[in-house]
């Protein structure tokens, strides 16, 4: 988060590990560039086990925060803009929804060690937020289309 991962090609680990891993020492991450596919983070598992404690703790302290009392929702919905300023653009029930959402998200993804899901709500939100952000954009998507344009191609079959 505020430290700078440092970063090198993925065949300096292949050709020179015992450097390159000692550069663990220095920064908490390595960034690994590849070449013929996604690039990796290498990190040790001490590392890796603080952070999801830290992010396990975060995600905890949020949850029991917003379900204590009716008024912990209302703090919820005011310091949402402040993190996600993009909720701006959500009409009023649609950034209760979102609240909603991103608590019993985190709650069941911490349950499980696994972020993605939250991430994946996080985006989906921000583009719906984008959308209402765009009148020209919301007036086509929302807009009713009485054609019926058939039949939709399998997108396994187009080449």
């Amino acid at each position: 988060m505020g430290t700078e991962s440092a970063a090198v090609n993925f065949s300096e680990l292949v050709n020179k590990n015992k450097q390159t891993l000692a550069r663990l020492q220095e920064s908490p991450r390595l960034l690994l560039h590849r070449r013929d596919g996604e690039d990796l983070v290498l990190t040790t598992a001490a590392r890796a086990e603080q952070d999801q404690t830290v992010v396990s703790a975060a995600t905890r302290m949020l949850v029991a925060m917003a379900r204590r009392e009716p008024g912990s929702m209302e703090l919820l919905l005011d310091i949402l803009p402040e993190a996600f300023p993009w909720v701006r653009f959500l009409p009023e029930p649609d950034l209760h929804a979102f609240a909603v959402e991103l608590v019993d998200t985190m709650r069941a993804a911490d349950s499980v060690g696994n972020s993605a899901s939250v991430a994946q709500l996080l985006i989906a939100w921000q583009h719906t937020a984008e959308v209402y952000s765009d009148p020209e954009l919301l007036a086509a998507l929302t807009r009713h289309h009485s054609e019926d344009y058939g039949l939709v191609p399998d997108p396994r079959n187009i080449a």
